[in-house]
């Protein structure tokens, strides 16, 4: 009879089997495919894989289930397998591994992709979903692998804790750049991971062996723990049409010594990798005897040390306030001026430098709204703090921007000082001037406000340190215009879970509506900017009312507007909005004014207003 794998690895190194995903591709199947699914049309192929590596010298045997999550799935239509997908590839692991290898459920993250914003509550719920169909099979041990931030294999960990006792092994994906775990090191990491329950720890996929190894190498002196190691091929490489991976079966093999002498207790191969380097690697462990492991460790919980590297830091003393802090002390206004749809700047500069004068808070910049292209709010934001110092508040719209450019656009945002952004959807691509271009979407309004949330953390999206922490302040769109008001509220408290940190209205032009939402928000605990954008023509306030998404006005507003235009219609536009000024400033502190077709003298006139009405005197630095 065999010894359970706790006892195996104490007496030997393991060889550990080598890449699913990359050797199916291989095979011809194509990216973009649940290869999980697989498990279930054709266990057959994955029965033959798992034997090549049995065959070639694995000791240990990954299922396929590295995305067999809930999240993962249901871009499949599958989310309704999960456990039967489970099941089969632990069954099917079983089987080829026969009664003397081992069987670990391979479980990935689920928050280093699309849905990276997913909360702590559903990850366990999916992570415990997937480990328990998992246990209900003959399984040996537990495998949490390509994790990229500390928080979430934590969690992760605790589900399977509480779910069995069998084997878990952690392991965590970095590179050459980043040795650190959401901002402790690697050590510390460890520790942490040690302390609830984690029985082998390790590093595998982003990097190849110099890699991995490097990692190792800043935790010698330090081990309390076997470990665990399953580098990639080294880098992919795209010839001909395909992916390829360079790092030679017989460098796998040279390797595969030094990992040992290193403390590592299972090895294997990750992204790129083949029963080849198996092989390799199994003929390199041959006869070797490895040192007894590490006695336990102090104990000393670093846990708490975690939470305070992930705590928010508090601004220093006499840091310039931001948006809340004023909002807090007395009114505040909002003004937003239309970025260009051509190369000519000035007349936007003109009208910032005249909302400054004014005394707005904050001149907010759309992202080309209504999708139609406009010059780059970032670029004019920057501008506009430089040449004017008045704060920009940029909106990040999801339409525009994949993870990947989103993430690199705030990181622009925040080394430029802008750090006051507004979190929305976007309108779809195709209604806008460019009908042919794409919608993204790769994440929802409320997975982006988590995510700059994350930033703040000085976590990327894909969880790796970055060093430092971003200060964005985050604000989230709400449209009170809708049927039923208490569903929107409901989404609204939402979006202030996910981070939220103030609220933007979309215009209203009812002084009643003004009051009902007061009243429905009246328990929300983060300031909100009632929107108010004037009217310039009769023209223009019929075509808000029945073609612009989000936009309502009242039947005594279009009979006010009907038929004027020209001066005549702005000034009765400016009208109407100070009345609902007069009623907004009664509930509210926070003003949203929006800037109709660049007529910044309008928002100037209703700045004026809510000013007098309010009794502040504006000092002469606005002059």
């Amino acid at each position: 009879m065999k010894p359970d794998l706790r006892s195996a690895w104490a007496s030997k190194v393991l060889v550990g089997d080598g890449a699913m995903g990359t050797f199916l591709y291989q095979k011809g199947f194509p990216v973009g495919i649940s290869y999980e699914e697989l498990n279930l049309t054709s266990p057959e192929v994955i029965d033959e894989v798992h034997r090549s590596y049995i065959e070639a010298g694995a000791e240990v045997l990954e299922s396929n289930t590295y995305s067999a999550n809930y999240d993962k799935l249901s871009k499949f239509g599958l989310e309704s397998k999960v456990e039967e997908i489970n099941r089969a590839g632990i069954r099917i692991a079983r089987q080829a591994a026969g009664s003397g290898g081992y069987v670990v459920g391979a479980v990935g993250s689920i928050r280093a992709g699309k849905r990276a914003s997913l909360s702590a509550s559903e990850l366990k719920k999916y992570f415990g979903q997937q480990i328990g169909a998992m246990l209900e099979e003959d399984v040996d041990g537990i495998m949490l692998e390509t994790f990229y931030d500390l928080e979430e294999l934590h969690l992760a960990l605790r589900t399977a804790r509480k779910l069995s006792n069998l084997p878990v092994i952690c392991q965590f994906a970095v590179d050459e750049t980043a040795m650190t775990m959401d901002g402790l090191t690697l050590p510390e990491a460890f520790r942490i991971l040690e302390e609830d329950g984690a029985d082998i720890i390790g590093f595998n996929c982003r990097t190849g062996p110099i890699g991995i190894k490097r990692a190792l190498g800043t935790l010698q002196g330090s081990l309390t723990l076997p470990v665990s190691v399953y580098p990639n091929a080294g880098l992919a490489d795209y010839v001909d049409g395909h992916y390829k991976y360079g790092a030679s079966p017989e460098y796998f093999g040279q390797m595969a010594r030094d990992f040992a002498d290193m403390g590592s207790r299972i090895i294997g191969g990750c992204c790129g990798t083949t029963p080849h380097h198996i092989a390799e690697i199994s003929a390199a462990l041959k006869g070797y005897e490895p040192l007894p492991l590490p006695g336990p460790a102090p104990k000393e919980k670093i846990s708490v040390r975690l939470q305070e590297s992930l705590a928010d830091d508090s601004a220093a003393d006499g840091r310039e306030p931001n948006l809340i802090d004023i909002v807090k002390e007395r009114h505040a206004v909002i003004v937003e001026l239309d970025p260009p749809r051509d190369l000519d700047i000035s007349k936007f500069m003109a009208g910032a430098e005249a909302l400054r004068r004014a005394g707005a808070d904050a001149l907010t910049l759309a992202d080309n709204s209504l999708a139609v292209c406009r010059m780059s709010n970032m670029a004019l934001g920057s501008l506009v703090q430089q040449r004017t110092g008045l704060r920009p508040l940029v909106h990040i719209a999801c339409r525009d921007r994949n993870l990947i450019g989103t993430q690199s656009h705030l990181m622009g945002l925040d080394a430029l000082d802008i750090d006051h952004v507004l979190a929305v959807t976007g309108d779809p691509a195709r209604f806008g001037d460019l009908p042919g271009s794409s919608s993204v979407y790769d994440l929802t309004s409320f997975e982006i406000i988590r995510m700059i949330k994350q930033l703040n953390d000085g976590i990327a999206f894909s969880g790796k340190p970055l060093k430092q922490k971003a200060k964005f302040i985050i604000g989230a769109a709400f449209n009170p215009n809708v049927k039923h008001l208490g569903k929107a509220v409901e989404r609204l408290e939402k979006k202030i879970a996910f981070g939220a940190d103030y609220i933007m209205t979309q215009p209203v032009y009812d002084r009643e509506l003004i009051h009902k939402i007061a009243d429905a928000t009246a328990h929300l605990n983060i300031p909100i900017f009632i929107g108010i954008m004037p009217l310039a023509s009769g023209r223009n306030a019929e075509y808000l009312h029945n073609e612009v998404p989000g936009i309502q006005l009242s039947e005594e507003v279009l009979g006010r507007m009907k038929g004027l235009q020209g001066e005549a219609g702005r000034a009765e536009g400016v009208a109407i909005a100070k009345e609902l000024l007069d009623a907004a400033t009664e509930r509210f502190n926070g003003i949203y004014l929006m800037t109709p077709f660049m007529f910044y003298d309008m928002s100037v006139q209703l700045l004026n207003h809510v000013w007098a009405k309010s009794g502040r005197q504006l000092s002469p630095l606005f002059r």
